[in-house]
C-alpha cells in the first residue's frame, strides 16, 4: 500500500490514484535496467568516482568528529606468564654486572682500608695504589676527597677516580683535580687530570626565627651563601641589631660540581645570584650583574643602583657590637673618658676585612692599642682597627674593599678578644656607623641598562618560585 503525507503522519492513498502511479513506477523501473545494461562500465565507474569524491569530503570534516579522549574506552586484559625461574638463573649468569660506590677519604686511609671500606676485594689493585707515584696521592694532602670505584660482580676493581680541590691554589675556586685509576689490557694505569667545575642554579627561601645563620640551616642553605647574603645587603641592614621575626629571604645561588656530583669542599657552593630580604616589611633587592663594566661585575637592585657603597657597614661579616661610640667607664683605667670608636665582640681568629679602598698607612704596634692597622682612604677619611691578633698587610700596601687585613685578638690595653675601629676625618673621629651608613652608591652605566634588565627581569621569576617553596630547596636547571 503506497501512502502519503498529510499534518498527522502517513495515511493511505486513494485507491483511483494509486492503480496508474503503480503503472508509470514499474515501466520507470524497466527503462533504468535496459539502460544500465547498455552503459554498465559508464555506471561503474561514476560509482568509483563519487566514493573518491565521499572519501575526500569524509577527510575534510573528520576534524569536526568527537574527541578520541571522549569516546567510550574498553580495557582488556590478559595474563602473562613469566619464564620459569630456572630460565631466568640462567639468564642472570650471563650477565656482568659493574658495581659502583663512593666515599670520602679520611687521614687514617691505607690503600687496603679504603678499598676493603669501599667493598672492593682486590689485592693487585692495593698494592698499585701503594706503589704509583701518581696513585699515591690519592692519601697525600687533606683527608675529604670524593672516591668513587667501579668493580666487577666478583669485587674486583675496574676503575676508581678521585675528585678534591684543583692542586693550583689559583684554580682552587674554578677547576677540581681528578685522579683516575683503571686497568687497560690487563695493566693499571693512574692518569692526573684538571677540569673546571660545574655550576647548578639552586633556590631557596627561609623565615627569621632567631639569627640569619638559624633560619638558613632550617632551610638547607650553606653557611657560605648565608655570608653573602649579610655582605650583599649590609648597606641596608643591620644584620647584628635591626633583624626581626618573621622576616624572610628568598635566594638564587650556584651551587658547584665535579662531572655532576656535588662537591664537598668549599661547601659546595658558588655566588649568590640574586636575593630578596624583607626586613621590618620592606623588601630589598639584589641581583649580581657580570657585565658591570668594571671588569669584576657586581649587586645592583632593581632600579639598577650598586648595593656596593664606598665603605661597607662593619669591619666583620658577623659580630657584636659591645661599645659604642660615646662616653663610657673604662675597664683597665677605671675612669670615665670618652670612647672614640665602637668595639666589635668576636672570638679570637675573627677574619677582619677593610671597610673601603686604599692605602695601609700603619701597621705594627701602637701602645695600648696593641697590633693595629690604619688605613687611608682619601678626601682626609682613615679607618683605624686596633687589638688585633694578626696583621696580614704591609705599610704602603693598597688595599680593595673587603680585603682581609688580618684577625680579631686581644693585644695592648684589652680585656678579651675584640676589634676597636675608629673612622676619622681629618684627624678628627667620627660615629663610625653614621659615616659608613652614608657611602655613596654608583647608578649603572645608561648602555648596560637593556642588558640588566633582561638579567633582573629572569631572576625575579626565580625569586618568585623561591618564595612560592619556603623552606624547600630546589634546582632551578
Amino acid at each position: 500500500m503506497l501512502f502519503g503525507p498529510d499534518s498527522s503522519g502517513l495515511t493511505p492513498l486513494r485507491p483511483d490514484l494509486a492503480a496508474p502511479l503503480t503503472h508509470r513506477l514499474q515501466r520507470h523501473a524497466q527503462q533504468a535496467l535496459a539502460w544500465h545494461r547498455a552503459h554498465q562500465k559508464l555506471v561503474h565507474g561514476s560509482v568509483l568516482a563519487g566514493l573518491v569524491g565521499f572519501s575526500a569530503l569524509a577527510f575534510g570534516v573528520a576534524p569536526l568528529a568527537p574527541d578520541a579522549s571522549a569516546l567510550p574506552q574498553r580495557l582488556v586484559t590478559e595474563e602473562i606468564v613469566p619464564e620459569g625461574l630456572q630460565a631466568q638463573l640462567e639468564a642472570l649468569e650471563t650477565l656482568e654486572l659493574d658495581l659502583t660506590r663512593a666515599d670520602l677519604t679520611r687521614s687514617s686511609d691505607t690503600p687496603q682500608g679504603l678499598l676493603a671500606r669501599l667493598g672492593v676485594v682486590d689485592d693487585e689493585a692495593a698494592a698499585f695504589l701503594r706503589k704509583d707515584p701518581t696513585a699515591r696521592r690519592l692519601f697525600q694532602g687533606r683527608a675529604g676527597k670524593m672516591v668513587q670505584v667501579t668493580t666487577n660482580d666478583a669485587g674486583a676493581l675496574t676503575q676508581l677516580v678521585a675528585r678534591y680541590p684543583a692542586e693550583r691554589s689559583q684554580d682552587m675556586l674554578t677547576h677540581f683535580t681528578r685522579l683516575t685509576v683503571e686497568k687497560v689490557a690487563d695493566q693499571w694505569l693512574a692518569r692526573l687530570d684538571t677540569a673546571p667545575l660545574e655550576t647548578q642554579v639552586r633556590l631557596g627561601s627561609g623565615t627569621i626565627t632567631s639569627s640569619l645563620f638559624v633560619a638558613a640551616d632550617e632551610a638547607r642553605i650553606p653557611d657560605p651563601i648565608s655570608i653573602q647574603i649579610a655582605e650583599v645587603f649590609s648597606n641596608e641592614i643591620d644584620f647584628h641589631r635591626e633583624l626581626r621575626q618573621g622576616d624572610t629571604f628568598s635566594v638564587v645561588y650556584e651551587s658547584l660540581t665535579a662531572d655532576g656530583e656535588p662537591i664537598t669542599w668549599n661547601s659546595g657552593t658558588g655566588r649568590v645570584l640574586a636575593a630578596e630580604f624583607v626586613n621590618a616589611g620592606k623588601a630589598y633587592h639584589a641581583v649580581w650583574f657580570p657585565d658591570a663594566g668594571n671588569g669584576k661585575g657586581g649587586y645592583f637592585a632593581l632600579d639598577g643602583s650598586s648595593k656596593q657603597r664606598t665603605f661597607l657597614t662593619s669591619p666583620m661579616a658577623f659580630s657584636r657590637v659591645s661599645s659604642g661610640f660615646a662616653m663610657r667607664f673604662h675597664p683597665i683605667l677605671k675612669k670615665w673618658r670618652a670612647h672614640k670608636g665602637i668595639d666589635y665582640a668576636a672570638p679570637r681568629g675573627t677574619p677582619i676585612r677593610t671597610v673601603g679602598a686604599g692605602v695601609v698607612e700603619f701597621a705594627g704596634w701602637q701602645n695600648g692599642y696593641g697590633k693595629a692597622v690604619e688605613i687611608r682612604h682619601g678626601n682626609g677619611k682613615s679607618t683605624f682597627y686596633a687589638h688585633m691578633n694578626r696583621i696580614d698587610v704591609r705599610k704602603g700596601q693598597r688595599v680593595d674593599q673587603g680585603d682581609n687585613i688580618g684577625q680579631v685578638g686581644s693585644t695592648g690595653w684589652s680585656t678579651g678578644p675584640h676589634l676597636h675601629f675608629e673612622f676619622r676625618v681629618n684627624g678628627n673621629h667620627q660615629d663610625p656607623r653614621k659615616l659608613l651608613k652614608s657611602g655613596e652608591t654608583v647608578q649603572l652605566a645608561a648602555a648596560l641598562r637593556p642588558r640588566f634588565e633582561q638579567v633582573a627581569q629572569g631572576v625575579k621569576t626565580q625569586l618568585r618560585i623561591a618564595e612560592s617553596m619556603r623552606g624547600v630547596i630546589v634546582d632551578a636547571e
